[in-house]
């Protein structure tokens, strides 16, 4: 019977041997281990190379877009280190010979600190006053219940819409009859008739989105409106607020038309304006010009790296309902 019993369990093992090898199952490498399907490794290798290369082809477009974005800036801190004669005569991507005259004359020779005290002080004001009274009204707006709320959307939007070139010449004779030519009231007041609606728009959207139940609660434990707006509102918008103002900041900053149009002399000239009359009567000096187009361009470029994030949380708010 134990006889039986070998013979038996041999023939068992067998048949299962030959049953692996003909499946594929038990096949070994040179050095005695188990030898990996070839199917298997070739099907692994091409959706790696296929992912490979649709990161590539997402990829490069993004990259030539941030150096077609990024190269302007680049060029003009290369030209502004570089010999007004050389950028001219031999043009390089990567300067040989550094200088810092163009910055010497820009702040010493033409006193460029004026054009940005002036432009501190105009842009810093417009976006305080928009962003507490833009406050206030887009909350209403957003919040209280009454007649006409959407028509008073519409009218600032539309606002928003009129060239400023239209509006030039009624506000210069409003300014003018208030005496309020070439000063600073007389930038910041046009400063705020398209800067308010972009502000409010921006701050209507973000209050939408949070939560009424909170206000609702604050109500009902006996606080009043303006401490649910203070105490609760506030300061759950203070992202929202923090991108507005950026924003309104740096549409103050690089206005051009109005701070043209309502400043007589370099006393209370903004950054743009005192760049564009740079230009000569023989000549144009290209160097102290882009030495100022990069002093003005570098706060505005670091505040934005700086907050990116929230300015991004800020635009999209209100996107998403709930």
């Amino acid at each position: 019977m134990s006889r039986e019993r070998e013979s038996v369990s041999q023939r068992v093992s067998e048949s299962e041997e030959a049953r692996k090898v003909s499946h594929g199952g038990d096949r070994r490498g040179g050095d005695g281990r188990p030898a990996r399907p070839r199917g298997r490794d070739a099907r692994s290798r091409r959706q790696f190379l296929t992912h490979r290369l649709t990161d590539s082809l997402t990829h490069f477009p993004l990259a030539l877009l941030v150096l077609l974005t990024a190269f302007p800036l680049y060029w003009a801190v290369v030209a502004s280190l570089t010999p007004e004669a050389t950028l001219f005569r031999q043009p390089s991507l990567w300067p040989t010979h550094i200088i810092l005259d163009h910055y010497r004359a820009l702040f010493v020779e033409r006193n460029f600190w004026v054009p940005i005290r002036n432009s501190l002080v105009v842009a810093g004001s417009t976006t305080l006053f928009c962003v507490v009274v833009g406050s206030l009204a887009a909350y209403a707006l957003a919040r209280l219940r009454f007649r006409g709320r959407t028509a008073i959307l519409g009218f600032i939007l539309a606002v928003s819409m009129f060239p400023q070139i239209s509006i030039v010449s009624p506000l210069y004779l409003l300014l003018r009859a208030l005496r309020l030519i070439n000063t600073y009231p007389g930038l910041i007041l046009p400063y705020m008739t398209f800067a308010m609606p972009l502000t409010v728009w921006l701050l209507v959207g973000y209050f939408r989105q949070l939560p009424a139940d909170l206000e609702e609660a604050a109500l009902m434990d006996g606080a009043s409106r303006w401490q649910s707006f203070t105490k609760v509102i506030l300061p759950l918008s203070v992202p929202g607020i923090a991108t507005t103002a950026i924003l309104t900041f740096i549409y103050s900053w690089n206005e051009f038309l109005f701070a043209l149009s309502f400043t007589l002399g370099p006393e209370r000239q903004t950054v743009p304006v005192a760049i564009a009359l740079f230009r000569g009567q023989y000549q144009v000096p290209w160097g102290d010009i882009l030495a100022a187009a990069v002093v003005a361009t570098f706060p505005v470029a670091v505040m934005v790296l700086a907050f990116q994030r929230r300015i991004v949380q800020g635009l999209t708010a209100g996107a998403v309902k709930g």
